[in-house]
């Protein structure tokens, strides 16, 4: 067993339950808000981060793995406050998300002096709290590789390397970067199983995700609701021919939900994706994948199982 940061406290691996690898309180643009604050409402998007998380509780989640960081607005006191409020274990990141470039102050600094930032989030606590990160998180996007991207990527690394905690990513399978981050990761010395590529299941291409698999990370089929890409019935039937090669062990079901989202006006993704929810798996999705032949025990490696061995990395 391993113990597991969550904003409320460690917890024993073992106890993580019911897990949804990849929703969000909430996402903000960071820099707007800190200049343009009458632009929100704290109440209202801490009403509906509990609203989605009481909703999720009732249907059995123990655990919800947020991996909000440094450009997707990360505030650690409302992360704390929605599990405290619900009573749900919610695990929070640390790490960098990026399509191509980061600030001049990290430009202009070495890897090092990123991972070691990273490394205090998890060991002292995030944002001058004693909260403290479980995991890490980069991303690749349609971008590709850009030299700020990876200098983030092997910062998360090497963090990873001094702390243990799994690494988790956002990738772009259309662009392939999902092999990308791996190239990169494991020239630093990561091992694979400690690895989930995200948003791997925003492809039905099935020979870039054996790809990807064949390298021996956990992949991600965690943007259900999202239909920009995928279909959500083009998810199951990926994740179906998955399960049925013998992948239910490697993959983790989530929604990539976001209880507010200000990339966008009020509504609009309320209007473009009508079925996302931070419940859609729970209530349509993985009835759906049983009635196809997915099993109880694959679903529980899904649901349950995969988030305990990815933290303890067996």
């Amino acid at each position: 067993m391993t113990l597991v940061n969550t904003v409320t406290g460690p917890v024993e691996s073992s106890e993580l339950g019911v897990t949804l690898i990849h929703e969000h309180m909430r996402v903000r643009s960071e820099a707007v808000f800190v200049q343009f604050p009458h632009l929100y409402d704290e109440e209202k998007e801490f009403a509906k981060a509990v609203e989605q998380v009481n909703k999720v509780k009732e249907l059995g989640v123990k655990t919800i793995c947020d991996p909000t960081v440094m450009e997707l607005g990360r505030d650690i006191r409302f992360i704390e406050r929605v599990a405290r409020e619900t009573g749900v274990q919610i695990i929070a990141a640390t790490g960098i998300y990026s399509y191509h470039y980061i600030p001049p102050h990290f430009q202009n600094r070495s890897i090092d002096y990123m991972a070691e930032l990273f490394v205090r989030d998890i060991e002292v606590g995030i944002q001058n709290t004693s909260i403290k990160a479980g995991f890490l998180k980069c991303a690749t996007d349609a971008q590709g590789v850009t030299k700020d991207v990876e200098k983030v990527i092997r910062a998360a690394a090497r963090a990873h390397k001094m702390t243990g905690v799994p690494i988790m990513t956002h990738s772009h399978p259309a662009s392939g970067t999902g092999l990308k981050q791996l190239d990169i990761l494991q020239e630093e010395g990561v091992d694979p199983k400690r690895v989930l590529i995200g948003h791997t299941g925003d492809t039905d291409n099935q020979e870039y995700i054996l790809q990807v698999l064949d390298r021996g990370p956990f992949i991600g089929m965690d943007r259900y609701g999202i239909t920009r890409v995928c279909s959500n019935e083009s998810r199951n039937d990926t994740v179906i021919a998955l399960a049925k090669l013998g992948y239910a062990d490697r993959m983790f079901l989530s929604q990539d939900y976001c209880c507010s989202y200000d990339w966008y006006p009020d509504g609009t993704s309320a209007k473009t994706f009508p079925k996302w929810s931070m419940s859609f798996v729970l209530e349509e999705v993985i009835p759906e994948l049983k009635k196809n032949g997915v099993t109880e025990k694959q679903v529980t490696d899904m649901m349950v199982d995969n988030a305990r061995r990815w933290f303890e990395g067996n």
